[in-house]
């Protein structure tokens, strides 16, 4: 019975996680996808020739994510934008039916499992889009779930299936190729702290250095036995009264040293029981040691390698310290250090763990504090890390609610669900998110792929129209340069924006990132800025704030304008 109830379940769930998944993803593309677009096309065309064919300034590009590139170009190439859409509504499925069955195999509580999921897909909205970070979070989500079964079975398709999953990241978003390695760690730490621990090194040590001192007071102590009968074969009074207090000195020592020894044993006997009763009762921190680790070790360092398994070189090392080394990070929302208070979901993620942890007798594995530590700290650096802290940190937050109502109420799951899969319970439960489904999805109603207002299509199209692209050097924001380049309009910059600095161009000179900064947010001269690249023309929003001081600039002359975008041409030279 229990079973049938399972399955019945597990029914209704997968039902329920589709149709919230598909009413999560939004239909208007976001700007990334619109160079992706063009990358695709430009590399089955051309090959990765590590050369960025978009921009005006001739810049090397390392590709970092080219074989999402390709996909998104041929899904497009059959379906059009309305393909990439549907492919983005699969991968949400994907990514929610994953998210779904990792925390079943983690925790083995279906119905927190469940909530646990709706719950993270909420979060994950935001994140929801045509964009490589939708791959590689079901790879996250699948490295979490091949590390567990791992350690748990130590079958070898699943340490295969991890050395796999870095090889794919490292061609589909290779941005995000060192954060794979993180996932590890805190296996890694709880066994080595694990080791540590149980090895008993002071002790160890200690007994090194007592028994070196035994055996250097039995050698003492023969070698004057020795000596005391050769002093007694000549009659030697004196001398042999003298051995003969140092042999009793020497015993002395080595019986005070051997009750030394046996004191020392026995009170790290009842300190190896004391450990054993914390380990089997801690008090909030559950160290547990899984020997399969350090094959999960040798898995860990075998894929460092995987990088290399890549047409882009030595991109999948290099990329994250060069994006660190430059200025984007500091510019770019997303980059931004999070504040707490403005981030609801932080808040309440952080709020339930401390509040199970502090108001109950709930404990937590060691890894579990290290993942759920590290990826808060991550959180708090960049907001960005949200969605790992989501992501990742979920499994462990749903460990600790199951680990909650086993302790206090370990029938109260099974009977809720079966009340859920009653007929009515299911009638219910469906409608339930379908009517949450609809709440979602309503916003959406009537958008279209192409966002009008943020995107100039019509300008593009009257830029195509109108000026010769192979002679005019447009400055554009950064917000749209990826629709324009999507057009075949070379741009100033995009949403590629590591493009664009030093680190990657090799040309200190060449921060075109900065300078656009300081251009578009009135830093610095704005003239000087485009003179310096030789701007013929210049596309704004209307209500920029360049364009408050453009649109007075007699020496730039408007020749198109529609409701959000407007283009100047530059008269001075």
């Amino acid at each position: 019975m229990e079973k049938v109830t399972k399955v019945k379940f597990n029914i209704v769930a997968i039902i329920c996680i589709i149709i919230f998944c598909f009413a999560i993803t939004p239909i208007t593309l976001q700007n990334d996808t619109y160079y992706t677009i063009a990358i695709g096309k430009h590399i089955l065309n051309n090959g990765i020739d590590m050369q960025d064919p978009f921009s005006m300034h001739d810049l090397p590009y390392t590709y970092p994510h080219w074989l999402y590139d390709v996909g998104t170009y041929l899904i497009y190439s059959v379906g059009g934008m309305t393909g990439i859409y549907v492919c983005t509504v699969i991968l949400s499925c994907i990514l929610g039916l994953t998210i779904y069955i990792t925390n079943k195999k983690i925790v083995k509580n279906d119905l927190s499992s469940f909530l646990i999921t709706l719950g993270e897909m909420y979060i994950l909205s935001d994140y929801v889009a045509a964009r490589a970070q939708l791959v590689t979070f079901i790879l996250f989500a699948l490295t979490i779930l091949f590390i567990e079964r791992f350690i748990k079975t130590k079958k070898k398709r699943y340490a295969i299936m991890l050395i796999i999953i870095p090889i794919i990241i490292a061609n589909v978003h290779t941005a995000v190729w060192p954060f794979y390695f993180v996932l590890y760690l805190p296996y890694i730490a709880e066994y080595l702290i694990s080791l540590l621990i149980n090895s008993h090194f002071a002790y160890k040590i200690g007994c090194k250095f007592r028994n070196a001192s035994l055996n250097k007071l039995q050698k003492q102590l023969k070698a004057s036995e020795k000596s005391a009968t050769t002093t007694k074969a000549r009659v030697a009074i004196n001398n042999n009264e003298n051995n003969n207090k140092n042999i009793e000195k020497i015993k002395k020592k080595i019986a005070n040293l051997q009750e030394k020894i046996i004191k020392k044993r026995k009170q790290f006997e009842d300190n190896i029981k004391k450990q054993e009763q914390r380990q089997s009762k801690p008090y909030k921190i559950k160290i547990v040691k899984k020997d399969a680790v350090k094959w999960l070790i040798l898995i860990f360092i075998i894929c460092l390698f995987t990088g290399l398994i890549t047409p882009i070189g030595d991109t999948p090392y290099t990329y994250l310290i060069k994006t660190v080394q430059g200025n984007t990070t500091k510019n770019i929302s997303e980059h931004l250090p999070m504040v707490l208070i403005e981030s609801e979901c932080t808040m309440a993620i952080l709020i339930i763990v401390l509040s199970i942890l502090i108001f109950t007798d709930t404990k937590i594995r060691l890894k579990d504090l290290f993942m759920l530590g590290g990826l808060a700290v991550l959180t708090l650096m960049t907001r960005r890390q949200l969605s790992m802290l989501t992501l990742i940190g979920g499994y462990s937050v749903n460990i600790l609610i199951c680990d909650l109502f086993d302790k206090y109420d370990p029938d109260g799951t099974k009977k809720f669900m079966k009340d859920m899969t009653s007929v009515f319970g299911i009638i219910i439960t469906i409608l339930l998110i379908i009517l949450i489904s609809i709440m979602m999805y309503r916003p959406q109603i009537g958008d279209k792929y192409i966002n009008n207002n943020s995107y100039p299509v019509e300008a593009a199209n009257w830029i195509k129209e109108n000026l010769n692209l192979e002679e005019i050097r447009l400055f554009n924001e950064y917000n749209y340069g990826s629709y324009l380049l999507y057009e075949g309009i070379p741009v100033f910059i995009d949403s590629r924006a590591d493009l664009y600095t030093p680190q990657f161009n090799g040309d200190s000179d060449k921060d075109i990132f900065t300078d656009y900064v300081k251009a578009s947010g009135i830093g610095a001269y704005y003239d000087d800025i485009l003179k310096k690249y030789d701007i013929t023309h210049v596309i704004l929003v209307k209500n920029s704030k360049l364009n408050m001081f453009i649109s007075r600039d007699e020496n730039y002359k408007q020749l198109y304008q529609d409701d959000h975008f407007v283009i100047y041409e530059r008269l001075t030279k």
